[in-house]
């Protein structure tokens, strides 16, 4: 849809996106209607390639912070407890004015979890919602309703608002078979659309792909196989967020006269949560207290749960496989399970994974092998029925990367959506909407990368991440000089510290080259009765040096003199 400008002659509902456009993480939705704004979602995403030391990147919520704009916030309500639409909570809620959150009772658990393991936060107050939940927020009126995922109490929103219906689908897939929780309900979603939605938000992750997701049931049969054949202990890795897939692998286990033992934290965690919740069932005993307890049990015994399919390098599975684990390692004969499919760019730490697995004897079944995975997401089939339950007027493709959102929005045409009414948009755009009118303003808000590093929200920027490429790719170089003060002349021979760049004791003439440069550089603009500028002085040695080393080795490592003044 093409950028216009027009006057604005009644409110428009604003509906801005800071994050889950054009990538797959960090959701977090706004609707704002004059005064007040109501949050969907505030997820994190997981650090790309090319930034060292980063662990998660969270939305911008400047557009709240300025000018205390979160005090207009009259509620936070999430659709489900995956950290892509849940984990920004402990580094955002504080400093937005700690609102009021709605959450299923299973997206409660996990969000109150995951806030005991940040320090410093503030108590949350979390009203627990479910399908058929009715809340009023200001001039939003929010319906929850049941929605397919790979997690239970995962719901969608139906929004009532001044300017017409939303709904928003939440991450979804069509299952009438699912494992662990009830089918798709359709007629709730058909009583939904006949309501009128004026704009349907919908889930894009499995925009691209052509065809109906598998159901639950046909992986249940596949793993039931894989269970029925082996001999040895069988290992399953998998998202420690898949809870559904979890509760297949206990069920199983206990049909086959296995005990489980858990090796993650993360799942231990998930594990425990929804037991209490109920939302996970398992027999008094088959879970183990430690992992060590499966020495206990014959090998045919023994099914291990553990977290670390994406090859992760402090992952449960990856401790197990490098022998780095206190009691559990790989045996000849056990059969390792992959029960998830490879995120793009873990192809290679995966590939290595499974090369060690083999190496130590293991036998191993991934989902290209066969059907023992299905995702969570909604393909092009399932997508249609959709948007054909929904009728909407207008169309915007959420979660996803832009080419997702993109096949998304061509689904839309060809269910009939009006070109000029699908919108595609990117983080920090704001549509301006209405019951028969719909635009993208020519505003926008900040909706880049904010990064989480320890403790440290938003305090490593480009620059950082810059130099922190530096030294992983070039290393540090640092030249130390004593320089007299009065004569300007340098004491000794400058010493000379290198990291990552030359091995000292191989390099002995570059050095000697080095530090005599060093001298010149430093003597040629010091001396008796001058006066030295130390700021700009540092700064020709790191060029002079920084020119020379590139020079001789093709490389352009951190530079950092260090001039002393006796």
């Amino acid at each position: 849809m093409e950028t216009i400008k027009t006057k604005q002659t009644e409110p428009y509902l604003k509906v801005i996106p800071l994050g889950g456009l054009g990538e797959v993480g960090r959701n977090m939705t706004l609707l704002e209607y004059k005064d007040s704004i109501l949050v969907i979602d505030m997820g994190f995403r997981m650090p790309e390639e090319g930034m060292p030391g980063i662990d998660y990147i969270i939305p911008n919520i400047a557009y709240l912070t300025k000018n205390k704009k979160y005090k207009n916030i009259v509620g936070v309500v999430f659709t489900h407890g995956h950290y892509d639409h849940i984990g920004g909570v402990p580094y955002i809620m504080g400093r937005i004015g700690n609102p009021p959150i709605y959450a299923s009772p299973l997206t409660r658990g996990i969000i109150l979890k995951r806030q005991e393991e940040i320090p410093m936060q503030p108590k949350l107050k979390i009203t627990e919602v479910k399908d058929g939940s009715k809340i009023n927020l200001g001039p939003f009126k929010v319906e929850f309703f049941r929605q397919t995922h790979t997690i239970p109490d995962n719901l969608g929103l139906f929004i009532e608002t001044p300017v017409g219906n939303i709904l928003h689908t939440s991450d979804f897939k069509f299952d009438k078979y699912p494992v662990n929780e009830e089918p798709t309900d359709f007629a709730k979603l058909k009583t939904l659309g006949s309501r009128g939605i004026t704009l349907l938000m919908s889930d894009s992750t499995g925009a691209e792909q052509e065809g109906h997701s598998l159901s639950e049931r046909e992986i249940n049969k596949n793993l039931g196989e894989i269970f029925k054949k082996t001999k040895g202990r069988i290992i399953v890795a998998t998202f420690s967020s898949l809870i559904n897939r979890l509760q297949q692998i206990i069920t199983l286990s206990e049909k086959h006269g296995r005990k489980v033992a858990i090796v993650g934290h993360s799942m231990k965690t998930n594990v425990w949560i929804t037991k209490e919740l109920g939302l996970l069932k398992a027999k008094k005993g088959t879970i183990l207290k430690r992992p060590s307890d499966v020495n206990n049990y014959k090998d045919e015994e023994v099914t291990i749960m553990c977290t670390g399919a994406q090859g992760e390098e402090t992952s449960g599975l990856m401790k197990i496989v490098l022998k780095e684990h206190p009691t559990v390692s790989i045996k000849k004969g056990d059969t390792m399970v992959f029960s998830s499919s490879v995120i793009p760019g873990n192809e290679r730490a995966v590939q290595s994974l499974k090369d060690d697995l083999l190496r130590q004897d293991a036998i191993i079944y991934h989902y290209g092998m066969m059907d023992i995975h299905a995702g969570g997401h909604a393909k092009q089939e399932e997508l249609k029925e959709m948007m054909q339950i929904m009728r909407p007027k207008f169309f915007m493709p959420v979660h996803g990367q832009y080419s997702m959102l993109v096949a998304n929005a061509r689904l839309a045409e060809e269910c009939n959506i009006k070109k000029e009414n699908v919108l595609v948009i990117d983080n920090g755009n704001i549509i301006n909407l209405q019951k028969d009118k719909a635009y993208i303003d020519t505003k926008e808000v900040p909706a880049n990368y904010v990064m989480v590093d320890g403790l440290g929200i938003g305090d490593v920027g480009e620059v950082v991440l810059r130099d922190r490429q530096v030294l992983a790719e070039d290393g540090i170089f640092v030249v130390i000089a004593i320089v007299n003060k009065k004569t300007g002349k340098v004491q000794t021979s400058p010493d000379i510290i290198s990291r990552g760049f030359v091995y000292l004791k191989e390099s002995q003439d570059l050095l000697k080259e080095t530090r005599r440069r060093v001298v010149m550089a430093i003597e040629g603009a010091t001396g008796s009765g001058k006066i030295v500028n130390w700021t700009y002085m540092k700064d020709k040695v790191r060029d002079d040096i920084g020119d020379f080393l590139f020079k001789k080795t093709e490389r352009r490592p951190m530079v950092l003199p260090v001039i002393i003044e006796v």
